[in-house]
């Protein structure tokens, strides 16, 4: 295992933004983090880094920065329904989209290119396109960094939600995930619901579209009004989508007639947080490197040399434009360090 110091984390977030982490451990196996236990470099703050691409450093890290970098897929068992697989938690994620597309495992197709690991996966339940990850997934491992143990959350223990999840919440930091399982299915199971997937089905003239016909679809509608992260800094959707009673909506809509709602599993209403962004004027606005990307308000972008604090400073007001002219708070869906 081999600690480094004083290492810069610009090629390590999406975003990048140039700042130090005072200790650097890329993590590759089981056996390493049993070393890190004992190892003399074990200081109380530390960082788990998967893909860094839904993070935004604002300043030197004085701590242990750990790159999860844990390899491998495996197929755990299967029927003639369903199959069980596992994937380390430092794959690629959209690697893994490729492996389930090419064996027409269904599940994940619809979360094409959403860039980072799958050890990052569960902790943000990532999703899009009318899917999530906890409606296919079936337990992750890993070690309890302060206990020092090893252990298995099912999806019960997981207290997933919108882009949330234990591990954002009181295991924040203290849970360092080795592998992820998700269930998947050997049927065809495509997930239609989403608009702009049914517009590009019916424009390509597809009764019965494939897994990979599917996969296509997204990367399309993805790459064409979201900005590259190797091209343009940005940490993909910068806020949540807010939430809010019907009720709510309704008394909102009064006042702004062309605002959409999409209901939840809860009852409550979901609108865009974009939408709002756009509203306020944001879309495409930029002040020095920082912008509101101008294809999709809801991602900032650092056009080169911003720094982590500059694109903090640019997300607040725009927060409080929000504020002012709708009464709502946009709340950061990306982690701030």
């Amino acid at each position: 295992m081999q600690i480094q110091e004083n290492i810069s984390l610009k090629k390590y977030n999406t975003f990048g933004i140039d700042v130090k982490a005072r200790y650097f451990i890329e993590l590759k196996n089981e056996e390493q983090i049993e070393e890190i236990f004992s190892s003399e470099v074990n200081p109380d703050k530390r960082f788990i880094l998967g893909g860094g691409s839904n993070i935004l450093f604002t300043k030197n890290y004085e701590g242990l920065i750990l790159k999860n970098s844990i390899p491998g897929i495996n197929k755990l068992t299967e029927d003639s329904n369903e199959v069980l697989i596992e994937a380390g938690a430092g794959v690629i994620w959209q690697d893994l989209v490729n492996y389930c597309v090419r064996n027409n495992y269904w599940g994940i197709e619809n979360l094409s290119i959403i860039p980072g690991t799958v050890g990052a996966a569960p902790i943000q339940n990532i999703g899009a396109y009318g899917q999530e990850l906890k409606n296919m997934f079936h337990s992750l491992t890993g070690y309890d960094l302060f206990k020092k143990v090893k252990k298995t959350y099912i999806k019960e223990d997981c207290q997933f939600g919108y882009r949330d999840s234990i591990f954002k919440n009181s295991l924040k930091g203290n849970f360092l995930i080795t592998s992820v399982q998700l269930n998947l299915s050997k049927r065809p199971n495509p997930i239609l619901s989403y608009q702009h997937v049914k517009d590009e089905i019916d424009k390509r003239n597809m009764k019965n579209p494939t897994i990979a016909q599917i996969s296509d679809i997204i990367c399309d509608i993805r790459n064409n009004k979201l900005p590259n992260p190797s091209k343009i800094g940005n940490a993909g959707s910068f806020f949540k989508n807010p939430e809010m009673s019907e009720n709510t909506f309704m008394h909102l809509k009064k006042d702004f007639e062309d605002i959409k709602g999409y209901k939840t599993e809860s009852g409550n209403v979901k609108i865009s947080a974009g939408w709002l962004i756009e509203k306020c004027g944001w879309k495409g606005k930029r002040k020095g490197d920082v912008a509101s990307f101008e294809k999709q308000a809801l991602i900032l972008v650092n056009y080169g040399n911003a720094t982590g604090k500059e694109v903090l400073e640019f997300a607040e007001e725009v927060k409080k434009s929000v504020k002012e002219k709708f009464g709502i708070l946009l709340i950061e869906e990306i982690n701030i360090i």
